[in-house]
């Protein structure tokens, strides 16, 4: 027991450690942080949430069962227009095997012979994402398909999007590490144009969104299974 409490200290320490070193070298680049690891003062905490938005080692941790009546998103404080943000996120459910869509580069799902999608297995630990600007139609998808995080998926998914345009919000590869691992998102926003490099690795480039709002505040979206970010940091585009 003794040595358990040590090593569970000394990932707190170390988890404080980088943060701390994480926060100068952003400070360094013109961020600015949007988590100071040990509160949520700039997020509104969804009415009626009763805790499961919360803290925990020095992370922002949801285990995807807010009690709040409404929006159950954690959402900034401050709208923002043209920005990059830095993100750490993980998915922290044990992986179940789950059999998931085929998304073909071009954004549309492969069929098989039938007219029926086809469909692969996975070990699938969860969903979740960011927002961007306000609005869940500009959201980063977290999640364990094939196709890979950084994919916005109500623009791919939309029988009414232009084929250009499916294609741009489709990730170009995979570059999600392990489920239960750390990744990192690097996204910026210019316009209605979006850059994502996840992991170190473009993934989505110069896509174009259309009918994106000007500004709107960053959300850590509410999804039912259970996600934890840190790190976060954001630099305006003026």
């Amino acid at each position: 027991m003794k040595s358990y409490k040590l090593i569970k200290t000394a990932v707190i320490l170390l988890s404080v450690f980088s943060f701390i070193l994480c926060a100068q070298e952003e400070k360094e680049e013109g961020f600015v942080s949007l988590f100071d690891g040990k509160t949520l003062n700039s997020w509104k905490i969804p009415e009626g949430d009763n805790g499961h938005w919360r803290i925990v080692d020095g992370v922002i941790d949801y285990d995807g069962k807010s009690e709040a009546q409404g929006d159950k998103t954690l959402w900034t404080e401050k709208e923002y227009e043209d920005f990059t943000l830095k993100i750490d996120w993980r998915l922290i459910k044990e992986p179940v095997e789950e059999d998931v869509p085929w998304v073909l580069p071009d954004g549309n799902y492969e069929l098989n012979a039938d007219g029926t999608q086809k469909t692969v297995r996975v070990m699938d630990a969860g969903d979740s994402g960011v927002l961007l600007r306000g609005t869940g139609r500009c959201q980063l998808n977290i999640w364990s398909w094939p196709i890979g995080s950084g994919e916005v998926y109500s623009y791919r998914n939309d029988k009414n999007t232009p084929p250009e345009i499916k294609k741009g919000v489709t990730p170009i590869m995979h570059a999600d590490n392990l489920p239960g691992e750390w990744n990192t998102f690097i996204a910026t926003m210019k316009g209605d144009r979006l850059t994502v490099v996840l992991n170190g690795k473009t993934v989505i480039e110069n896509a174009q969104l259309p009918g994106a709002p000007p500004t709107g505040p960053i959300g850590l979206q509410h999804h039912t299974d259970p996600v934890q970010f840190r790190n976060i940091f954001i630099k305006e585009i003026k």
